[in-house]
């Protein structure tokens, strides 16, 4: 099944669902109920994981922190699946989504978008003895992806007869191309660093860029007062430099200045 038709099956499973919910919650219900729901997928390094202390990290747990502090409320923190991301926010069990998700003309039809707050590189990692160079190269190749997520898309798209093997999440993904389940794998840069740093006799190291993507804060639709609040505070900290620390921090490189330049 293609990512497309997994997510619009998705999407019609959990649109039943909501019908019976209760009114979708807006600003003032969030600030009433004292806290925000927030999906992150935690087995996404250095977006979210679970650090030594058995406690949520990475650059997303920071970054809704922040939010929930400057929104005055306690954090929630939802822990979804890569492929769970939209239907966790459909189905009401989250009130937004700061989980490494790109921001899709796909995904627009089923969520809104706040401004880019980030940047994400699809990427594809190998050992080093491997000689691959660009998407041609994953002819007949087997290649792991986390399903769902934009590379499924991509190489679905542009590399069909490579052999692409889908797992549910980032953890498996990493620990497929760590033991050897698999010598190519599609994900970010920073996860095929994780994948070196796991199993550091595979050698592995980025091949080549796919794409890049602009990563916002996706929430439900027709909901105008979040929309609006979760933008400024965006602008907000992409200007004062918060966001962008967060990111230094955890992935050792800045937001891309296009990024910051264009929320105004």
């Amino acid at each position: 099944m293609t990512p497309s038709r997994f997510l619009r099956r998705t999407l019609l499973a959990t649109a039943a669902a909501t019908l019976c919910l209760p009114a979708l919650a807006e600003l003032a219900d969030v600030k009433a109920a004292g806290k925000i729901r927030i999906g992150i997928d935690l087995s996404a390094p250095f977006y979210g994981y679970v650090d030594d202390k058995v406690q949520p990290a990475g650059s997303d747990v920071d970054a809704a922190k922040l939010l929930a502090k400057d929104l005055g409320v306690e954090l929630e923190i939802v822990n979804t699946t890569n492929s769970a991301r939209i239907p966790n926010l459909l189905s009401n069990k989250a009130d937004l989504i700061i989980s490494s998700l790109s921001i899709t003309p796909e995904r627009q039809k089923a969520v809104d978008f706040s401004i880019p707050y980030g940047a994400i590189q699809a990427a594809v990692g190998a050992p080093k003895s491997l000689a691959i160079k660009g998407i041609d190269d994953l002819a007949g190749k087997t290649v792991a992806v986390t399903r769902g997520g934009p590379q499924d898309k991509i190489l679905s798209e542009r590399a069909p007869q490579a052999k692409v093997v889908r797992f549910d999440d980032e953890a498996a993904s990493i620990t497929a191309a760590a033991s050897g389940q698999t010598d190519i794998v599609a994900i970010t840069p920073p996860i095929i660093a994780a994948i070196a740093k796991r199993a550091p006799a595979r050698e592995f190291e980025v091949k080549f860029i796919l794409q890049s993507y602009q990563l916002g804060i996706a929430m439900r639709k027709n909901q105008p007062e979040l929309m609006n609040w979760v933008n400024g505070w965006v602008k907000t900290n992409l200007h004062n430099g918060k966001l962008n620390e967060i990111h230094l921090k955890h992935a050792g490189v800045a937001i891309p200045k296009e990024i910051i330049d264009g929320a105004k």
